[in-house]
């Protein structure tokens, strides 16, 4: 529906602008008044500047988000039949045609585009209207409809590998407002040949705002969002390393006056944190548990990818586990013990049971941690004398959604105090058992957004939800829909078998 919404209401709109031009209408030999009928004055314009009979012009005018680009292209172009070729004319038609298309109705006649001939422009004219046009173009579908990612790590495998290079649609779920208009094109946070220069400038700050999109998020998707826990970082190691963990492992004064091992600490606006990639696991208003590496989600079984891994302990006769043997099985993590005939790997469920059958293989055993086992502060909610959890044994644990009240309190604020604070930007403060938000005491908090919860298919070697805790919406880049190429590193050589691949 909101696609639909979306390809009939933005040309609707363009009557507004349109609209001015109804002395340009008359002049070429159309009513004026045709301006005013919305969808009827898009064809008339195609007529005026000789594009209705073009396909592709159709074609993209009622494409989703693109169509914006297209119509401001029309008035360029309209422009250009009243005898307006600069530059700065070419973007007076674009931006602000309701004053310029009536200043200009004074004196200019129509030029037919089909019989006059236009100004012959110079090399480095071409030049640069193809170079703005093609980098305008490239920008907006990057921004609204799709983009290209890699994938870095393997927390996904052997859903998605490193080395896949992901087509990650935005129309899917809507394409977000960038917060930071301001940026060097083409690039994510940091200008090209540096690892700590910002490549945007934070002058001006939009809030969060998402368009419609062609379907909603649905649980399992593979989706793209904005690292949560990326909006600190010490600029030596970005996002590569957790600001939080730095800091409850070495003490925030070090990680701030420490520049030779941290670097500088910087934030970062929601739409410049790092792209991560995985799997949606829980929706707003689920109750999510983990009971030894089992998912449930309400209660229920929670679906498992095909090839989702985990931590095993293979044990195996003299001479162990070759080369050949790990390329036939693709098996790409994994290391040797100390005792040379056992091997820790991560593996799917049916490359173990293949594992098991070759007669050197004397076991094949699926590490779990036992409840209590391995806590750490590094896991969510960072606080295992309150949630004793490790990433086998974990919750049971309510995920936000946006309306819903829930009690609060010194010991479940743990699980909701980044929401109230960092996501949802109020003043929280705590003396002793009582919580104020915003100067006021508080014993229960509205979720004003909707919430997610994130993991990878590699679980044993995926830094997920159970290290950073919930997604919020304002953080949904958009849905993994293909591969397009994909590289292996390891052995080289392109993954033929992949191209094309739609994860799943």
């Amino acid at each position: 529906m909101s696609l639909i919404l979306f390809i009939f209401i933005v040309p609707a709109l363009f009557t507004i602008p349109i609209a001015f031009c109804w002395k340009q209408f008359e002049k070429a030999g159309q009513k004026g008044w045709y301006s005013l009928i919305p969808y009827f004055n898009i064809y008339i314009m195609l007529k005026i500047i000789g594009k209705e009979k073009k396909f592709w012009w159709w074609f993209f005018i009622v494409f989703p988000y693109i169509n914006v680009f297209m119509l401001l292209l029309m008035l360029v172009e309209l422009g250009k039949c009243f005898g307006r070729f600069k530059v700065w004319e070419e973007g007076m038609a674009a931006i602000l045609p309701f004053i310029f298309f009536p200043i200009i109705a004074k004196d200019d006649a129509y030029q037919d585009p089909a019989t006059t001939q236009r100004p012959k422009k110079s090399a480095a004219r071409e030049w640069f209207d193809a170079i703005i046009f093609a980098v305008v173009a490239a920008l907006i579908i990057r921004t609204y409809v799709f983009e290209m990612f890699t994938i870095p790590t393997s927390s996904m495998e052997k859903s998605l590998c490193v080395g896949d290079y992901l087509i990650v649609s935005k129309i899917h779920y809507g394409p977000k407002r960038p917060n930071t208009p301001l940026s060097f094109p083409f690039v994510h946070n940091t200008l090209p040949g540096s690892k700590t220069a910002k490549s945007y400038l934070e002058w001006i700050k939009l809030p969060y705002h998402r368009y419609p999109g062609i379907s909603t998020m649905k649980r399992y998707d593979p989706i793209v969002f904005n690292y949560p826990a990326g909006d600190t970082v010490c600029d030596i190691f970005q996002s590569s390393m957790n600001y939080y963990d730095l800091v409850r492992e070495y003490g925030r004064n070090r990680v701030w006056t420490d520049h030779q091992n941290f670097g500088k600490v910087i934030s970062h606006p929601v739409d410049k944190r790092e792209n991560y990639i995985k799997r949606l696991i829980g929706m707003p208003g689920d109750t999510l548990q983990i009971i030894n590496g089992v998912v449930f989600i309400n209660g229920e079984k929670a679906y498992e990818p095909e090839n989702m891994q985990h931590n095993y302990t293979v044990v195996t006769t003299s001479g162990g586990i070759n080369k050949q043997t790990l390329d036939k099985f693709d098996i790409t993590e994994g290391y040797r013990t100390a005792d040379p005939n056992t091997f820790i790997l991560n593996i799917s469920a049916k490359v173990a049971d293949e594992l098991i059958k070759l007669p050197f293989v004397t076991s094949v055993m699926r590490n779990v941690q036992a409840p209590g086992e391995g806590t750490s502060t590094s896991l969510f909610p960072n606080r295992p004398d309150l949630y004793p959890w490790n990433v086998d044994n974990f919750g049971p644990l309510y995920i936000p959604k946006k309306g819903v009240t829930v009690p609060l309190n010194v010991n479940n604020l743990p699980l909701y105090e980044r929401i109230i604070h960092a996501y949802e930007l109020h003043d929280l403060k705590v003396q002793g058992n009582q919580i104020y938000i915003d100067g006021q005491l508080a014993n229960s908090y509205t979720f004003e957004m909707n919430y997610y919860w994130m993991m990878g298919d590699n679980r044993h070697n995926s830094a997920d939800s159970r290290f950073w805790g919930f997604v919020p919406e304002n953080h949904i880049v958009g849905k993994a829909v293909f591969v397009w190429l994909s590289r292996d590193k390891e052995r080289g050589g392109i993954r033929w078998k992949r191209m094309f691949k739609i994860p799943k």
